[in-house]
């Protein structure tokens, strides 16, 4: 065995072997710790384990474990509209969620909804007072090629 002074990791390894916690940086660690895997599973299989009509109006937004692996919190954001389905299914998702785990991971979920409209609008309100200040410089721009490209390039953003 080996025993480096001069290493992050000052534990004993045969032939440069190194354990698997040891390899993984410490950020990814304390997630671990965390359940962040739990998350990240529920994130990547959101389609499949609630189906297509919740999760085409709804998202996992966050996770929170109580002490231990189990009875957590499952925070969902849900279009405006769009809650009473799923409010209504509340119970087949935790089923649908604990019974891929394989252990009662999720206890309860709690919805929160969001307007994914007025996000929209506000964005083309704020664009548009700039588009007038955008015009302006781009009009003040020598190249005529960058000109053009520039001034399609916000006709489409104000379009969009």
């Amino acid at each position: 065995m080996h025993f480096k002074q001069k290493n992050k990791e000052s534990k004993t390894y045969v032939q440069g072997l190194r354990s698997f916690a040891n390899t993984l940086p410490r950020g990814v660690k304390s997630i671990l710790k965390k359940n962040g895997y739990n998350y990240n599973e529920i994130i990547s299989k959101w389609n499949m384990l609630v189906g297509k009509e919740i999760s085409n109006c709804s998202y996992p937004k966050s996770i929170k474990m109580k002490k231990g692996d189990a009875n957590g919190t499952l925070i969902v954001a849900v279009n405006r509209g769009d809650e009473l389905t799923v409010e209504y299914s509340k119970e087949q998702i935790i089923n649908k969620i604990n019974s891929y785990f394989g252990y009662r991971l999720i206890n309860e979920i709690k919805l929160v909804a969001f307007n994914t409209v007025n996000k929209k609008i506000r964005n083309k309100n704020s664009l548009s007072k700039f588009s007038t200040k955008f015009e302006k410089q781009i009009n003040e721009i020598k190249n005529k090629n960058i000109k053009k490209s520039l001034s399609e390039f916000l006709h489409i953003i104000k379009n969009d």
